[in-house]
């Protein structure tokens, strides 16, 4: 029940307002405070934590170029892993070739600024062009099929489908 209803790693249950959970469908207070006690639990940190612990977990974030080396000086090396980031600007300012060089450099190895993974596009915009994946692949002398094969992409519409579409990215990657 939790799954279909878009709750697919127990960072999400643990997360969501009660209220939110009482709204599915044959899950009583009773189950809710029982399934949120166990996120809790098993979640990972929530509450309160040293600035050492903080400053090691953050040791592990990867930046990932953006191919621009004056664009990764303002942002701190680049792209931080472990998060969302918003791109929003002006028509023609260059969003579109910034999330397409991302989809390509988020695969290259480490210490070539990337961070040896894969990529979820969402593309609010209706712009997204392999095309353009393939030809930024073949400029960091990288298979423009293998990065083909490890983009995901979706179309969102509206910011509900944007949402949902969100919901399935992080059930991807739970898995």
């Amino acid at each position: 029940k939790l799954s279909d209803n878009g709750y697919t790693t127990v960072q999400s249950v643990a997360f969501s307002p009660r209220k939110a959970l009482l709204t599915i469908k044959g899950i009583s207070e009773a189950k809710v405070d029982k399934i949120q006690a166990e996120a809790f639990k098993l979640a990972p940190k929530m509450g309160f934590e040293t600035a050492t612990e903080v400053k090691e977990r953050r040791a592990e974030y990867v930046y990932i170029t953006t191919g621009s080396t004056e664009l990764n000086k303002l942002l701190g090396g680049g792209i931080e892993s472990g998060s969302i980031t918003e791109v929003f600007g002006e028509f023609r300012t260059g969003k579109s070739q910034l999330c397409h060089t991302l989809a390509v450099t988020c695969q290259l190895p480490v210490e070539n600024g990337g961070s040896e993974g894969k990529c979820i596009y969402i593309d609010t915009e209706g712009t997204f062009r392999p095309e353009r994946l393939a030809a930024i692949a073949e400029r960091y002398g990288i298979d423009p099929n293998q990065i083909l094969d490890n983009v995901a992409v979706a179309r969102a519409y509206n910011t509900d489908h944007q949402m949902n579409l969100l919901i399935q990215a992080a059930a991807m990657m739970a898995t």
